[in-house]
């Protein structure tokens, strides 16, 4: 069994959603977005559909309703637009056997069985954070690994019901079981120990969530607050994960989903961010929570992300966490022991420009570079990790 079958997803099991991070879902990255740089040339509105739906660049996936005000049309006709782009892209790889799509056929072969595949693209969604299109990029996979297009919608369509059967369930207690410390309120020694405070009195919690013009999108999770008295929305199994340990827990007096949009810039260009929730616990401090998984937190797009979050907080009075939902948070990364040989070595490379995605696989495969381990010397020496295409510059 492999590491990805190890792994549950979206609560289902008590397994760490950091476990087991490598290098195999940016090999599957990289060859689709060097697909969807093909199809750019011709259709750069396909190529950009795809993107922000997937979140290929390292964003996180876009809702239909965001992707449809995105290019002025209905949350539907984006879906329309969207599946028309894949569909003529998937035809032409498998048609001329171009990109070569061995990574995704040894990754879900077909005859592994439905329950097994099922159980690795549920946890991959879990690690990504990416529940928001866990059914295309389910589909786009199979399709990719050689699955027909009936085997590909059906199991895709599995992905989407597990995630959208909890996501329904309307209160914490009917979701599925909780990980060993949602049940005590320890969970909060170890992430308060992270957590980057800001200076002077914490500013009250916004009254209301921003509003962000998909807050009521089908697409994402909703569930009844029993601290809050009301229900609350939710995009990912991380992100459910945390709300609930704060609705549950008696350290945290109140909280606040999406609680501000906040600006940042990514090559040359705005745009927004909405950390995932504030929460004041009951010393009164208050802590902004962005959510982000551990296998992303090297990517520009996140740390910029990242460093308009704690800005804001910091502004407000209130500390700032990236939550992984993982035993390691970024701070671990920092601290992370890494094989000296492998900071020389890549900066050394990166000392003549910026290093391409087939420098960074010959490098590891004679190496043994682990993904944890690139991410860390990235937040060490403040490199820029750009995907989707990859490139690593200084």
């Amino acid at each position: 069994m492999t590491t990805s079958e190890t792994r549950t997803t979206q609560g289902e099991s008590r397994d760490d959603p950091g476990a087991g991070v490598d290098f195999g879902l940016e090999d599957l990255n990289e060859v689709l977005a060097g697909m969807v740089g093909e199809v750019a040339q011709e259709r750069a509105r396909d190529a950009e559909l795809i993107t922000c739906r997937l979140g290929l660049d390292g964003e996180s996936p876009e809702t239909l309703m965001l992707l449809g005000a995105r290019f002025g049309v209905s949350r539907d006709r984006a879906r329309q637009l969207y599946t028309r782009a894949v569909g003529v892209m998937v035809r032409q790889a498998l048609a001329t056997g171009v990109p070569d799509l061995s990574v995704f056929a040894q990754r879900y072969p077909y005859g592994r069985g439905d329950e097994r595949l099922v159980r690795i693209l549920l946890a991959e969604t879990y690690a990504t954070d990416t529940d928001i299109a866990a059914q295309d990029w389910s589909y786009l996979k199979l399709r990719l690994a050689g699955h027909d297009l009936q085997d590909a919608k059906r199991l895709a369509g599995f992905v989407f019901q597990r995630i959208a059967g909890w996501q329904q369930k309307g209160r914490w207690h009917l979701m599925p079981t909780p990980h060993p410390e949602d049940a005590s309120d320890d969970v909060w020694n170890p992430w308060l120990k992270r957590v980057e405070w800001g200076a002077g009195t914490p500013a009250e919690l916004p009254a209301l969530p921003a509003g962000r013009i998909d807050y009521d999108d089908d697409g994402r999770g909703r569930v009844f607050s029993e601290k809050l008295g009301r229900e609350v929305t939710f995009d990912t199994g991380l992100q459910a994960r945390l709300l609930r340990q704060l609705d549950t827990s008696p350290r945290v007096r109140t909280f606040r989903e999406l609680p501000a949009a906040v600006t940042y810039e990514v090559d040359g260009t705005e745009r927004v961010h909405y950390p995932t929730v504030a929460a004041q616990f009951t010393d009164d401090r208050v802590v902004l929570f962005d959510v982000a998984p551990l296998a992303h937190a090297g990517f520009q797009v996140q740390r910029a992300r990242a460093a308009a979050g704690r800005a804001y907080a910091h502004a407000h009075g209130w500390g700032w966490l990236s939550w992984t939902g993982s035993r390691l948070g970024v701070a671990d990364l920092m601290t992370r022991k890494v094989n000296a040989r492998h900071d020389t070595a890549l900066t050394n490379l990166l000392a003549t420009g910026p290093v391409s995605w087939p420098e960074l696989q010959a490098y590891r495969d004679k190496s043994g570079l682990e993904m944890l381990d690139l991410a860390a010397l990235t937040l060490r020496h403040d490199w820029h990790w750009h995907r989707g295409p990859f490139r690593l510059s200084r």
